[in-house]
């Protein structure tokens, strides 16, 4: 496989991508929407491990307007942390969409993308990315997966789960049992939403984990079930991207 950090051009400037993909063969796109912690090897690897699979991967730094922003949050005290909390502030739903449409209008144009439909998997504050992506670009996103994601139902006029109704692809949806950063009534709200309007859709409460669990560089790590949410998310890859 090869490795390519690269600028896909947007409105508002170049946002570093890492685009991961098969020697000379055009392949079925998947995007990576980062959490809160921003680009970092862990992502890398993550990257990495969906392109093995069979996908041209593309991890962009969703933090780009503000700088070259990297945390090491091992070592991360209050200060670092709320910078990064002020980094993920800075970005909303109008934002990643207007960047999703740059990385869209860029796969057209590039050979190491196989052309038809796009997959996505986003966490933690990514959630509803994933969902507002895989209902404003219905045609494009054919299998998007969020992982403990947050914002996905809120009171604002943008809430992703009000885009139901437009959604034409499969979503996998993978919560904590324990999730302080999502409400009691996000899981209830959102499934009403889906089945209203017929969205084929796997939504998931881990018994036993907490927000995090899928990263195995968190405290929260719990392998069984992260292990487990990454072969659903294959096959959801699989039948739906092919």
């Amino acid at each position: 496989m090869n490795e390519d950090i690269l600028s896909i051009k947007t409105s508002d400037g170049d946002m570093e991508t890492l685009v991961v993909s098969h020697d000379g063969d055009a392949r079925p796109p998947v995007i990576i929407y980062m959490d809160a912690p921003g680009i970092r090897e862990e992502l890398y690897g993550f990257a990495r491990r969906i392109a093995t699979e069979g996908y041209t991967v593309l991890l962009p730094d969703m933090y780009y307007r503000l700088g070259r922003l990297r945390y090491d949050m091992s070592k991360a005290n209050d200060s670092v942390r709320e910078e990064m909390f002020s980094a993920m502030r800075s970005l909303n739903n109008a934002l990643v969409m207007s960047d999703t449409s740059a990385m869209l209008e860029w796969m057209q144009q590039d050979q190491r993308i196989k052309q038809g439909p796009v997959g996505c998997i986003g966490y933690c504050m990514s959630g509803q990315y994933v969902v507002t992506a895989a209902g404003t670009y219905a045609d494009h996103f054919a299998a998007s997966a969020s992982l403990y994601g947050v914002g996905i139902v809120t009171d604002a006029p943008d809430t992703p789960h009000k885009l139901a109704s437009g959604m034409k692809g499969e979503l996998y949806l993978g919560f904590a049992e324990t999730d302080e950063w999502v409400p009691d009534n996000v899981i209830p709200d959102l499934r009403a939403e889906l089945d209203a309007h017929s969205v084929p859709y796997t939504l998931d409460i881990w018994p036993g984990t907490g927000h995090g669990f899928c990263f195995p560089e968190r405290d929260a790590y719990v392998e069984d079930a992260a292990e487990k949410v990454w072969a659903k998310v294959f096959d959801m890859y699989k039948r739906q991207l092919w």
